[in-house]
């Protein structure tokens, strides 16, 4: 069935909609052989706006994915860390997710584009469970393929592109710092700005630091003239207990914070980067900046934290 002006979406009216609260995602447990947490977690915020969480029996990165679907094609935005499609399913979960919207939306060669939020193997080792799939894109993981796909040309990465999925039509800019490759996404059907790990309640690790302050202005001045309803990264480590982070490695975060961030806070996080203006690591409420990225100092005392957090785990104390 061809898309007709009878079975068009408007994706601009009422835009932005209030989607569904956001759940309680799963957070692992005290041992892998304690969860009973499915491999993904589903959210649906409305019918055309998935957010998926991968388990953390499978990676302790849980990462978030986002899946969004247009009246011509539907973009996934991320695919975890693993192809073994047993172990994480995410292929089968999304060819259900597109089979079940079709139903309720019918139309001929409805096609996927598979793109990421940066190119950190976590966000792309799942990339393989669609190389076969039919009316399926997966866009490269590094700069240049990105800048070339949507488009940026030679003004990567502070150009603002389109991709139209079909009536929804997303924004796009490079915010580079974290990863060379990473970009932020915004919906206007949703208000939803895509931060990927360059803005989430985590650690925030900037490699290239004087791209991550550039990438911090120009995501603020895009936020501002546009109605963001949420600030959704990637992953959340940061527990309920302001400052106080769950260490790298952890599978079992009971007390985590919420994944959205207030929009305000992009305005802080930029001010307090710029503050940080030396190599180390600047704790926040819901944040922490990393200049410089995984320094071996700080990543020792990760390592030490997780030692004792699983010893706390061990012995039940509270986590």
């Amino acid at each position: 069935m061809a898309t007709t002006p009878d079975t068009l979406i408007d994706f601009t009216d009422g835009a932005p909609v209030d989607g569904a609260e956001e759940p309680a995602w799963i957070h692992g447990a005290r041992s892998l052989k304690q969860c009973a947490d499915p491999e993904i977690q589903l959210h649906r915020s409305d019918e055309h706006t998935y957010i998926l969480r991968q388990s953390k029996a499978i990676t302790f990165e849980a990462p978030f994915i986002y899946l969004l679907f247009g009246n011509d094609r539907a973009i996934l935005i991320d695919t975890g860390t693993s192809a073994d499609r047993e172990r994480f399913p995410l292929r089968r979960t999304v060819d259900e997710l597109v089979a079940q919207w079709l139903r309720a939306h019918p139309r001929a060669d409805y096609r996927l584009v598979v793109a990421h939020t940066h190119g950190h193997t976590d966000h792309r080792n799942g990339d393989p469970q669609f190389a076969d799939r039919p009316e399926t894109v997966v866009v490269g993981h590094d700069a240049d393929s990105v800048r070339k796909f949507f488009g940026f040309g030679d003004e990567w990465p502070g150009k603002v592109v389109t991709f139209d999925l079909g009536g929804r039509v997303l924004e796009l800019t490079g915010i580079p710092g974290h990863h060379p490759a990473s970009v932020a996404v915004y919906d206007p059907w949703t208000g939803f700005l895509l931060t990927g790990d360059t803005v989430m309640p985590a650690r925030l690790y900037a490699p290239d630091y004087p791209a991550f302050l550039d990438s911090l202005d120009r995501l603020v001045e895009f936020a501002a003239v546009r109605p963001v309803t949420r600030v959704l990264g990637c992953h959340i480590e940061m527990s309920r207990t302001p400052g106080r982070e769950y260490p790298a490695g952890c599978r079992y975060q009971p007390e985590e914070v919420p994944l959205r961030l207030p929009v305000a806070r992009l305005a802080e996080i930029r001010d307090a980067a710029h503050a940080a203006d030396k190599p180390g690591v600047y704790r926040h409420d819901d944040y922490i900046i990393w200049n410089g990225g995984q320094r071996i100092g700080p990543v020792l005392g990760q390592a030490a934290k997780l030692i004792g957090f699983n010893l706390r785990k061990r012995f039940g104390a509270r986590v």
